[in-house]
């Protein structure tokens, strides 16, 4: 660390849990380069409306999303950066770290929960996305170089949600309209926020097969108690 405190390279720990307590480290990554830059994407979820004698449609509320985090950092095995080429080349440090954040977990087969710190960044949540960009070869066609676009999807644990935004709360009613690409456990997560909500959903809606939901379909989420999910 530096003297006031901030991470000089990019920081990756990985977690079993949303909670992140230090019995469920499972381990950490840190960025060769730091990246040049980075991104937070912020949404609301709002529907359209229209009132009664008007000719123009009002735009209401439906929940807020959550924050994602993309920012891209690089891999090189050419010595030129640190004078320090990898013995073992960039395709092992690029396995490690898909093997740490985005390698789902096999006794709970979820992708583990991540926390990204550099400086006065620190944004928790799970990978939803890596894009690896190979740009400098060897002679016999060995990748020395490559950049990593990484998402992040924002998670908050659920005692910390409870004390914050009551609208993503089981406890209250929601209605969604399925979408090209979003899952029913996904949008559990987004509205409950804990995708094993899914079955008792799935009931309500009478729905037999949660993998197979037609585009287009209406959806209903009704209210739970926390022992229900």
């Amino acid at each position: 660390m530096e003297s006031n405190g901030q991470i000089k390279k990019l920081w990756i720990q990985a977690y079993n849990s949303a909670d992140m307590a230090k019995k469920d480290f499972v381990g950490e990554f840190y960025a060769l380069v730091n990246p040049e830059n980075y991104s937070i994407d912020l949404k609301m979820e709002a529907k359209g409306g229209q009132g009664q004698g008007t000719s123009s449609k009002q735009v209401k509320f439906s929940f807020k999303q959550p924050e994602e985090f993309t920012f891209e950092f690089l891999f090189d095995n050419t010595g030129i950066i640190d004078g320090k080429p990898l013995k073992d080349g960039i395709h092992e440090k690029l396995q490690e770290l898909q093997d740490l954040v985005f390698k789902l977990d096999g006794k709970v087969h979820e992708p583990r929960h991540v926390h990204v710190i550099w400086g006065k960044l620190d944004f928790k949540g799970r990978v939803t996305g890596m894009t690896i960009s190979y740009k400098l070869f060897k002679a016999d066609g060995t990748p020395i170089r490559a950049s990593v676009k990484v998402t992040i999807k924002k998670s908050i644990p659920e005692k910390e949600a409870n004390a914050g935004d009551r609208k993503q709360s089981p406890d209250l009613t929601h209605r969604r309209i399925l979408k090209q690409g979003e899952s029913l456990p996904w949008l559990c997560d987004i509205i409950y926020g804990d995708p094993k909500y899914y079955i008792q959903v799935a009931k309500a809606n009478r729905i037999a097969n949660f993998r197979n939901i037609p585009v287009g379909t209406e959806i209903y989420f009704p209210p739970f108690t926390k022992s229900e999910a």
